[in-house]
């Protein structure tokens, strides 16, 4: 594809699919297998302060990026 970012001698795009798909089938996931357990940790997760959500964003966002780094070589 003209004009896209590429890693090695893969485009972009190639990659951002596969794993938008994949971050859609993983978010799914425990909404389709315990709706109730979802529900329940949501409830909790409601009840924190913003600071230990904001460092489990940060840590869940730098794990993403290393394991994207890695997976791309």
């Amino acid at each position: 594809m003209a004009g896209c970012a590429t890693f090695g001698s893969v485009d972009a795009i190639d990659l951002l699919l596969p794993a938008l798909g994949l971050a859609l089938f993983l978010e799914g996931l425990p909404w389709f297998v315990s709706p109730g357990g979802v529900r329940k940790t949501m409830t909790r997760i409601a009840t924190l302060d913003d600071a230990p959500l904001r460092l489990l964003g940060l840590t869940m966002m730098s794990a993403g990026l290393l394991i994207a780094w890695w997976a791309v070589g």
